[in-house]
């Protein structure tokens, strides 16, 4: 349910202030002790964002996809380790039990996840299965009403904090691709489930990932997403997310290019050389030119995908457009932002370094560059040979 424009309004600008006066003054703490602080995560809480997208009914803000992108483009304007926290309850954490789940699921995970009470963990990635889940190798072997869960995922997201983790395994050993597979709602704290060491990653400190272990793992066959009616089901579950999380994740780049615009343009009016600020020389300009001409080209991509989805579009081939082309942008305007603070661009004491380092990973997750241009280019055949 869409909220009235005077709400969304005031929303966004309580996110706005709440980025610039306590998320923003933190980023340096987070990084520096790779945590956050637990004072800061209940005024996340407070702030109503581990909900953004989960409906009303259940606690949640309900915002719609075109606002919810508006919220990103805020967020995104500090440090991803923010969002991080609270994506995955508003994403693909919540989701698959929005679009897929039984009355029963959704009472009993949705009011939690929305609170942020529960934090929810995606676990899909595999040591031999990335970009290609369909070879995913974890298995789930029916046991009267249990299935017995074996195996292990990797470079899972909040995993270490998670209440409650989405464990996508092979229900039909007989298949080797997607559709053997479904997805279940495995609870921390479950006999035989176990997490490994911390990884040590390149940026995004504060947000942490491991290993997911499986054991003989005990789930109730009504655990899975949709109940046992959706056994072998879970890509499809899956897939129904997708076109959300790719949208969020674009409009977070958008966000993140922003600030590193605004920080690069800052610099560059403070920093002289030759005489005047070096804003005035041309090809620092064209810097800032190119990167602000990208990231407007983004944010209108985004919002007119936002408002078609909202539409009810089928926008799968433009929300992979999007991911792919607000994760590449915001990569080139950090690099630009770096090289216009020169030697102070690869210090510490700038968010821009930090920054440098933390979009890298836009490219990466929630598939990969190479995976979107091949599923755009995929579409466009099929739209083509079916016209």
């Amino acid at each position: 349910m869409a909220l009235d424009s005077d709400t969304l309004a005031q929303f966004l600008d309580a996110l706005d202030r709440f980025v610039k006066e306590r998320l923003i003054p933190n980023e340096a703490l987070v990084a520096e002790e790779d945590a956050i602080p637990p004072a800061l995560v209940q005024e996340i809480r407070e702030m109503g964002l581990f909900g953004m997208s989960i409906p009303e009914e259940y606690g949640g803000l309900g915002l719609s996809m075109s606002e919810e992108v508006q919220a990103a483009f805020v967020l995104g304007q500090t440090s991803p380790v923010f969002r991080s926290l609270v994506g995955t309850n508003n994403g693909i954490g919540s989701q698959g039990i929005i679009i897929d789940g039984t009355a029963e699921q959704k009472a009993k995970y949705l009011p939690a996840l929305a609170s942020g009470e529960m934090i929810a963990s995606f676990a899909l990635t595999e040591p031999d299965a990335g970009s290609d889940a369909g070879s995913l190798r974890t298995t789930a072997r029916r046991d009267g009403d249990h299935f017995v869960l074996n195996g292990t995922k990797r470079y899972i997201t909040n995993a270490s904090r998670a209440d409650v983790f989405t464990v996508f395994a092979r229900t039909n050993p007989e298949t080797k691709g997607s559709s053997g597979v479904s997805a279940f709602i495995v609870e921390a704290g479950t006999q035989g489930l176990s997490l490994g060491q911390p990884d040590k990653k390149m940026g995004q400190k504060g947000s942490h990932t491991c290993d997911v272990i499986l054991e003989d793992v005990r789930v109730p066959a009504a655990n899975i997403i949709g109940g046992p009616a959706r056994e072998n089901q879970g890509f499809k579950t899956a897939m129904k997310v997708l076109d959300r999380g790719r949208l969020h994740i674009s409009a977070v780049c958008v966000g993140a290019a922003e600030r590193l615009i605004r920080d690069a343009l800052a610099y560059a009016m403070e920093r002289r050389q030759f005489g005047e600020p070096i804003a005035e020389k041309q090809l620092i300009q064209a810097m800032l030119a190119d990167s602000r001409t990208e990231a407007f080209a983004a944010r209108c991509m985004i919002e007119e995908t936002a408002r078609r989805k909202d539409a009810g579009a089928n926008v799968s081939t433009d929300a992979a457009c999007c991911k792919m082309y607000a994760s590449e942008m915001v990569g080139r305007v950090a690099d630009r932002a770096v090289q216009i603070h020169g030697g102070a661009g690869y210090m510490a004491e700038y968010a821009v370094e930090r920054f440098y380092r933390d979009v890298r990973l836009f490219r990466i997750y929630e598939g990969t560059t190479q995976i979107q241009q091949v599923l755009i280019a995929r579409n466009m055949i099929r739209d083509a040979a079916a016209a």
